[in-house]
């Protein structure tokens, strides 16, 4: 009911954006087009244009990327890692969104939303996928596409380790600009 509900007031509201574009920087350099799939994941796809918008997500580092699977990001509240909020350990100050799981595959280029055990503790944090992934198909929220720039995310700095944290300086979004 609570899906539903969301669902129906954001569609009385107008869409903010159909997709995104981020300008990154680091050892990766160029810009990366996502298109937001508001069909599929409406209250994720609206949250990721708001911040956007906002101009939440400028700055933010891809602080979690491994090899052969995801570059994630997102994490507004702790954009770069310090002493005090290492960055994936937090979102945005809107609150978590409810699962909209759907049948679109986990393949090279989709974004998803993490989150954490709970399915519906989806925020501000998303990731891109470098090659498929289909073990996360009806898991994780699909939220959009890379239609320009995979070459921009395969580039992105590697993190270390299994959970693939990124060491030293990482990969920034320096900005990301909601697009219509």
């Amino acid at each position: 009911m609570r899906n539903l509900v969301a669902a129906c007031a954001l569609m009385a509201s107008p869409a903010l954006a159909t997709g995104i574009e981020i300008t990154v920087a680091g050892e990766a350099t160029g810009v990366i087009k996502i298109d937001l799939l508001e069909d599929v994941a409406p209250l994720h796809a609206e949250r990721i244009a708001k911040l956007a918008a906002d101009g939440a997500y400028d700055g933010v580092a891809f602080h979690r990327v491994i090899e052969g699977f995801m570059a994630q990001t997102g994490d507004v509240r702790c954009a770069i890692s310090g002493a005090d909020c290492p960055a994936g350990t937090g979102g945005s100050d809107q609150p978590d969104l409810p699962a909209e799981f759907s049948d679109v595959p986990y393949d090279r280029g989709v974004v998803g939303m993490a989150r954490s055990q709970n399915p519906d503790s989806a925020n501000s944090q998303f990731f891109i996928m470098f090659d498929e992934g289909y073990f996360l198909n009806g898991q994780y929220t699909v939220v959009g596409r890379v239609t320009e720039g995979m070459d921009v995310v395969d580039a992105i700095k590697r993190g270390a380790g299994g959970n693939g944290a990124v060491v030293g300086t990482p990969d920034i979004m320096q900005t990301v600009v909601a697009t219509p």
